[in-house]
């Protein structure tokens, strides 16, 4: 199938590896031209030549910058070569705040979680959204968690914020820019075998003292899939979403969880 979206520019985030490099793999083999971003200047290069390898008729622009910040912001923006503002895919991305217990976190640790995973969506939401529906398409799409839908004790930071950025979301979607071409979604992963995933096992490995394998094995013995999700799944799922054929689809939270979450809504 035909995206129709060759030759658009997306701005992808968190963007060197895990589901972030997913998503842009899965736009660039549609023939979208990419802006990627990420912190680290040595994985962002990889990334940017695998892309260039996988799609070599589309322009790739890596910018290494924290896109939390508003000079990260302005530099995604500002890419020599790139759209300026004028992107037609904006993917947001970013890691999610430590687990632990809400009586230690302070007000500066709250700050944080809600800037990185709310108000940092939001500024790239609305540097892009207005220029997307006056060119008569746009689609944004957020990378949060499964905890929004099903919220974990020990990441209430992230339940926070990212529930925040939902609820935002919800009304924005449903507001004059869906009948412009303009559709904003969500993805609500699961346990993806990412960076991050191998660390929350490694973690527990080693607090508990049970084998690795083994740890890999209970959590996905969990799920009803039987197994993690992989991010060129992941990634095939964001590439959907940003299509011609997705116009009709706006305000929605996808969750690609495995079948782990148990409820019917």
């Amino acid at each position: 199938m035909d995206f129709g979206i060759a030759g658009r520019w997306a701005l992808v985030c968190g963007a060197s590896k895990g589901l972030g490099f997913g998503c842009a793999k899965a736009l660039a083999e549609e023939g979208v031209n990419l802006v990627i971003n990420a912190r680290s200047a040595d994985s962002l290069q990889a990334a940017v030549q695998k892309l260039q390898a996988i799609a070599p008729q589309i322009k790739v622009i890596g910018v290494a910058a924290d896109i939390t910040t508003p000079e990260g912001r302005t530099a995604v923006f500002e890419a020599a070569g790139g759209p300026g503002k004028d992107y037609d895919i904006v993917v947001t991305n970013a890691g999610g705040p430590p687990p632990g217990d809400f009586r230690t976190w302070d007000r500066e640790a709250w700050i944080k979680a809600v800037d990185a995973n709310m108000l940092t969506p939001i500024e790239l939401i609305k540097a892009t959204v207005d220029g997307m529906a006056e060119r008569g398409f746009g689609r944004i799409v957020n990378i949060t968690s499964s905890a929004v839908k099903a919220p974990i004790d020990i990441l209430g930071l992230s339940n926070g914020a990212r529930s925040g950025l939902t609820g935002f979301v919800a009304g924005l979607a449903r507001s004059g820019i869906a009948a412009k071409g303009v559709t904003i979604n969500s993805i609500l992963p699961g346990k993806f075998d990412t960076d991050r995933l191998v660390a929350t096992h490694q973690a527990t490995a080693s607090k508990t003292g049970q084998d690795l394998d083994a740890v890999r094995q209970a959590q996905a013995d969990q799920i009803p899939a039987k197994r993690f999700g992989t991010a060129e799944e992941f990634g095939a799922i964001c590439a959907f979403l940003c299509s011609r054929q997705a116009g009709y689809m706006t305000g929605q939270n996808i969750l690609p969880d495995g079948g782990l979450y148990p409820g019917t809504y």
